[in-house]
């Protein structure tokens, strides 16, 4: 056997709560760490004293007691876990494992025992249920009755607010009271806080971020009590997970973060962070209410009768001494602002400051939050949404959640680059990070590669070559050569007053002395875009494509999924399908493909018949009839050709120089009746050469040029 041994997604109650977590055996010590919090439970092997495998509603479960009274409780073991875990306890901490039954059968009277910080309820020596007394809030009594009220979990589905027993008369001893005497080994050992005695220190209006306002801080040997115009809130050194010291951007200004677990109320807003603000120019002087002697006896030196010092130096100073807690500051990382150990950014809305540090982030202050590295799954650097001087940084949790601190100074990049890598978290868009790392942000906009722009152009380029296949019998542009002559000339330009004077003139003029006009480019008439064939009718006969193996689970799934969460929409039934394919083992996905591939091949088998017998739209005859349409169009299309036809014609400002035989035998025709004629006629002549000029089709070698 091994040195040690460990478990994972084992189960910690807490207050009606269950938190998976990581449990560990050694020589040394028994160590549970929580994946929710982070929070470590380290058991020294010289103080445990009792071990217990009890049977619970998460499979099986240990109690672990230790010599100084503590008890620990885990669940989420597997029964043959056992054997392993007793011979490992009799081997390294000397103590023996031993069963222990529950009482299940359902009777609500028996014996109360107060064994340390636990009430049990038991039923012929058999435990039926057990009450840890850290949980109790209040407990009041009555006549013949004790109740007990306790602290409520936001995390729990369902809480219990409070249980009441009833305690019959005792024997005629009147000198003592059974009701009484139960209520007081409750309070001996309930989180009731009660302020009883002077107040360890005080500090008076501090200036605290959340809750918003001033307080008083009344420092109390347990527990915190913030005093202030409207709440008063008491806050127990046990529910203290972590202690932060953040430096301000200016350098001016200090932030003091306690984490708590469970958050103090307000109505419905819990505050899982009480954040206090300090400017580095504060001083005090502080005297404890304690003599020397006993503050040295107690803080063994962490703290003295009479201090003096920076206003936040007190206060984190006394914090870390009564809660016995280390103070976590910011590491290595520098900012782009020389001196600055954190990032502005924003975080839904809000503008605030994130700080790196050596084992997670923490953003301050509206909302705060904080996310451990053990519990981060991936980070991702996005382009910013409203401009490219900016970029978000995402951070996606183990459990799934999203966190986007956006509008971050690209001059941050670099910076925060080196220091995510340096900490081996894995970067979703690595490759392209680091080519723009090379890069260094260039100020300009052209040198950043922009996904999305990318894929648009890509998308735009295929839809062009679609719009080309689909229109191959139009025109194509012609390009754009600069030094060329332009195809159209405008009205103010040369070449339009030369073609004027060239066909406007009323022909009585000498034929050798008219300039000879530019030869004109032919502008074809753009036919219209033919509209598209309708929509393709489905083949009700043909056979139905196969599903993947990710539908036909989820339809053999569905039924299932609807009756273990009633009243639950379409949506959310895709979400969960998705969740819970993902959490599918490997076996199972393959025996799914397995059923996918085989639908696919009896589809294969039943699409072959169905052409075979002559459905879709593949089958020979078809194909021929295909065939010979393409043929009679091609056909049609040359002896188009051949004949001249196309539908271009000559504009009245552009009218070529190089005629036809054909065409100047027609004018030379023309000018002999002009000459004959009246000159009425001759000017109806005229225009009804223009219009001949406008609507005959350009010759052979017209075309050709």
């Amino acid at each position: 056997m091994g040195d040690t041994l460990e478990f994972n997604e084992i189960y910690h109650e807490s207050k009606g709560s269950w938190n998976d977590g990581r449990l560990r055996f050694s020589k040394q010590n028994v160590v549970y760490k929580s994946s929710k919090t982070g929070k470590v439970d380290n058991i020294p092997a010289a103080e445990l004293s009792v071990a217990t495998w009890r049977r619970v509603c998460l499979g099986h479960g240990i109690k672990l007691a230790t010599s100084s009274g503590h008890v620990y409780k885990y669940d989420g073991f597997r029964d043959t876990d056992y054997e392993r875990i007793s011979e490992f306890f009799k081997a390294n901490y000397k103590v023996e494992l031993t069963e222990k039954d529950m009482c299940v059968k359902g009777w609500n009277w028996g014996t109360a025992k107060f064994s340390g910080p636990l009430l049990s309820f038991d039923v012929n020596d058999s435990s039926v249920f057990e009450i840890p007394l850290a949980s109790v809030s209040q407990c009041a009594t009555g006549k013949n009755e004790v109740t007990l009220e306790f602290h409520q979990n936001d995390d729990s589905e369902v809480s219990l607010m409070e249980v009441r027993f009833y305690v019959p008369p005792g024997p005629a001893d009147e000198g003592a009271d059974p009701v009484e005497a139960f209520a007081q080994n409750v309070r001996s050992k309930a989180d009731v806080i009660q302020a009883t005695g002077d107040a360890v220190c005080v500090f008076k209006e501090l200036q605290c971020l959340t809750p918003r306002g001033r307080y008083d801080i009344l420092i109390y040997p347990a527990f915190l009590h913030l005093h202030g115009k409207t709440f008063d809130y008491k806050i127990p050194y046990t529910t203290v997970l972590r202690l932060f010291l953040l430096p301000s951007k200016d350098q001016r200004q200090m932030f003091f973060v306690i984490s708590l677990d469970p958050p103090i109320k307000q109505g419905q807003t819990r505050y899982h962070f009480l954040i206090l603000h300090f400017s580095k120019e504060e001083e005090l002087k502080l005297t404890l209410n304690m003599s020397e002697e006993e503050v040295e006896k107690r803080y063994e030196g962490k703290l003295s009768k009479n201090m003096s010092g920076s206003l936040y130096e007190m206060v984190s100073r006394v914090m870390k001494a009564l809660v016995n807690r280390k103070i976590t500051v910011p590491g290595n990382f520098q900012g782009n602002t020389p001196g600055a150990q954190c990032i502005t950014c924003s975080y839904k809305a809000q503008s605030g400051l994130l700080y790196p540090l050596e084992r997670g982030f923490i953003y301050v202050h509206k909302p705060p939050v904080h996310l451990r590295f053990e519990e981060i799954s991936s980070v991702n650097f996005a382009r910013g949404t409203t401009t490219t001087r900016s970029f978000d940084f995402e951070v996606e949790t183990k459990q799934g959640n999203q966190f986007t601190f956006s509008s971050i100074e690209r001059e941050e990049y670099g910076k925060l680059f080196d220091f995510v890598n340096a900490k081996k978290l894995h970067i979703k868009n690595r490759g392209f990070k680091e080519k723009a790392k090379n890069n260094e942000y260039s100020d300009s906009d052209d040198d950043q590669h922009d996904a999305y722009l990318e894929r648009m152009k890509a998308e735009g380029k295929i839809r062009e070559e679609g719009d080309g296949s689909n229109d191959s019998d139009e025109e194509t542009d012609e390009s754009f050569n600069p030094g060329e002559e332009s195809d159209v000339a405008e009205e103010y330009d040369s070449n339009a007053s030369e073609s004027d004077s060239g066909s406007g003139g009323d022909g009585s003029g000498d034929e050798g002395k008219k300039k000879p006009a530019k030869k004109a480019k032919v502008v074809k008439e753009k036919r219209e875009r033919k509209p598209r064939k309708g929509k393709k009718q489905k083949d009700t006969n043909a056979p139905k494509r196969p599903m993947s193996s990710y539908m036909l689970w989820l339809n053999s799934s569905r039924e299932r999924i609807k009756s273990e969460n009633p009243g639950i929409s379409i949506t959310e039934i895709s979400k969960k399908a998705g969740e819970m394919w993902k959490q599918i083992g490997k076996e199972d996905k393959e025996e799914w493909d397995g059923k996918a591939e085989e639908a696919k091949k009896t589809y294969e088998k039943a699409m072959k018949e169905y052409r075979e017998s002559g459905g879709g739209s593949s089958t020979p005859a078809k194909k021929e009839s295909k065939k010979e349409d393409k043929k009679r169009k091609s056909g049609g299309g040359e002896k188009e050709k051949e004949q001249g036809g196309n539908d271009s014609f000559k504009s009245r400002e552009f009218i070529s120089s190089e005629e036809s035989s054909s065409d100047g035998e027609r004018k030379k025709a023309k000018k002999a009746k002009k000459a004959k004629g009246t000159p009425q006629s001759r000017d109806k002549e005229s225009e009804e050469e223009e219009g001949e000029a406008m609507t005959t089709p350009p010759s052979s070698e017209e075309d050709s040029d």
